[in-house]
């Protein structure tokens, strides 16, 4: 009988590689969480539908169960934030150190580098200027998970031949083209005549078919004029002098509980799944474009001090986190992010702690955001009150620099679920770290709890803090003027209009 021997390194990596082939779907790792965490049950999230037993809340008068909420600048063991040595030296080290732990998780200490690289180039035409849209690919490898692949995917658009550096804004958004160049007529006609031919020799009774219609053509020269981007906010960033990342997040993590073993995540893990303390997508996301941001520091038409980051509903989440956590980012646009963003955890309106620890969301937070929507477990029953932090503390997190609060209008598209009152009462409670960093906040004060929301379409925008409600949905799009303005004057941009 013949016998193998294998090293304990190799085999572990052989395991690991073999357990991650199987399938593993997002009701599977919810549950080996759950089990990590000693959790036999939790609440369901709250629902959209007013008929359900557990309908989500839309009465102001029931939306403050828990109205006092955790002190911002009072330290962990009681004493106050006196001035800005003191937060910067000990309360935004604590308080990452909270929402990292609790909410979205720690990063791992060795994640391996991101090799980035162009694929390819397209010289396009944008708001009636020349552009070069790059698509960038940050390469991540690792030997002892071989199997994990992990390309990063950017579409970067620059200004051709600008004089000066430009500021740019990181867009969480699939990484496409913006305005792709067309063929001319000579390109279009080869490609015409291929796709003939190779339906002809497939079918030779087309060939009547093309010989009755001479004209019919599959592919037609594009005009004088590209087509605008899809986007408007593009045309608007590149209009202004801006320059535009397009950062497709799927490329770093999927957004799904199945995914967790795949991705940046998976690969770190080498196939495993998580422990309760590590990154979920939100904070993933987040990493991936910090780690862009590495890559346009080393662009010299860049202005990388004044680089930003935008996103909406989830992504308005990995935005605020991305900013809040890396202060590299000298200003964020925070689009309609609802829970898990600026929507505080204690506002029983529209969504829930609860629904972000379902199977269907939990993938965006750490594991340990699990334990808040306990209903039944070892640790006995949590809830958003036992949270150590709160959707304020994270927004203060980016202060002294620049942060723009977008929201839409319910009757738009842009669902009450996301509360939009709630989301303004966290920007009146995280003012006082602009104003103790010697910076402004939306000059109404910090009473909290007595905040009214302001009419759709009120500027508060004189403050680094800032906040505008668009009378659009669910969508940061009628906002993005708005923020051109705004940040130019902050940053001292001259735009190119």
């Amino acid at each position: 009988m013949r016998t193998w021997k294998i090293g304990g390194t190799a085999l572990a990596a052989l395991l690991l590689s073999t357990a991650a082939a199987q399938p593993w779907s997002a009701e599977q790792d919810h549950g080996d969480m759950m089990k990590q965490l000693g959790i036999e049950q939790l609440r369901p999230g709250a629902n959209g539908d007013p008929a359900a037993p557990n309908a989500a809340n839309y009465d102001p008068a029931k939306a403050n169960p828990y109205p006092i909420w955790p002190e911002l600048l009072k330290m962990a063991d009681g004493r106050a934030v006196i001035d800005a040595e003191m937060w910067r030296r000990e309360r935004r080290p604590e308080l990452l150190a909270l929402f990292e732990r609790e909410i979205y998780g720690r990063v791992p200490d060795k994640v391996p580098p991101v090799i980035w690289r162009i694929d390819a180039a397209d010289r396009e035409f944008i708001a009636g200027r020349p552009v070069i849209a790059q698509q960038l690919v940050g390469h991540i490898h690792d030997s002892n998970a071989p199997s994990i692949v992990v390309d990063i995917r950017a579409t970067l658009v620059l200004p051709a031949g600008a004089r000066h550096q430009v500021p740019l804004l990181i867009m969480f958004a699939p990484a496409r083209y913006p305005s792709p160049s067309q063929p001319n007529a000579v390109e279009a006609g080869r490609f015409d005549q291929a796709m003939k031919a190779m339906l002809v020799a497939q079918d030779p009774s087309f060939e009547a078919v093309f010989a009755k219609h001479p004209g019919f053509e599959f592919v037609k020269p594009g005009g004088f004029v590209t087509p605008p981007p899809e986007d408007d906010r593009i045309t608007k960033l590149v209009a202004d002098g801006w320059g535009v990342a397009l950062l497709d997040t799927s490329t770093i993590q999927a957004d799904d509980g199945a995914g967790l073993r795949e991705g940046i995540i998976g690969l770190v893990n080498k196939g495993a799944p998580r422990t309760p303390d590590q990154w979920g997508a939100l904070r993933a996301w987040g990493w991936g474009a910090s780690r862009l941001l590495d890559y346009l520091g080393t662009r010299p038409e860049i202005d990388a001090a004044h680089v930003g980051v935008e996103g909406v509903s989830r992504w308005g989440k990995a935005a605020l986190v991305a900013a809040a956590f890396d202060e590299r980012f000298a200003l964020v646009l925070i689009g309609s992010s609802g829970e898990g963003g600026v929507k505080p955890h204690r506002r029983n309106f529209g969504e829930q702690v609860e629904n972000l620890t379902s199977a269907g969301e939990y993938h965006w937070m750490a594991g340990n955001f699990l334990k808040y929507g306990t209903e039944k477990g070892r640790l006995g029953r949590r809830t958003a009150a036992d949270l150590p932090v709160d959707a304020h503390q994270l927004l203060a997190l980016v202060a002294p620099r620049l942060a723009f609060i977008s929201y839409g209008a319910p009757e738009a598209g842009d669902a009450s679920w996301l509360d939009q009152q709630g989301s303004y009462m966290a920007a009146i409670a995280a003012g006082p770290a602009w104003t103790l960093l010697g910076a402004h906040d939306l000059g109404r004060g910090s009473d909290y709890q007595h905040a009214i929301l302001p009419p759709p379409e009120t500027d508060l925008l004189e403050g680094e803090l800032a906040w505008r409600q668009h009378r659009g949905g669910h969508t940061d799009a009628p906002n993005i003027s708005a923020f051109l303005s705004w940040a130019d004057r902050k940053i001292g941009h001259r735009s190119s209009n």
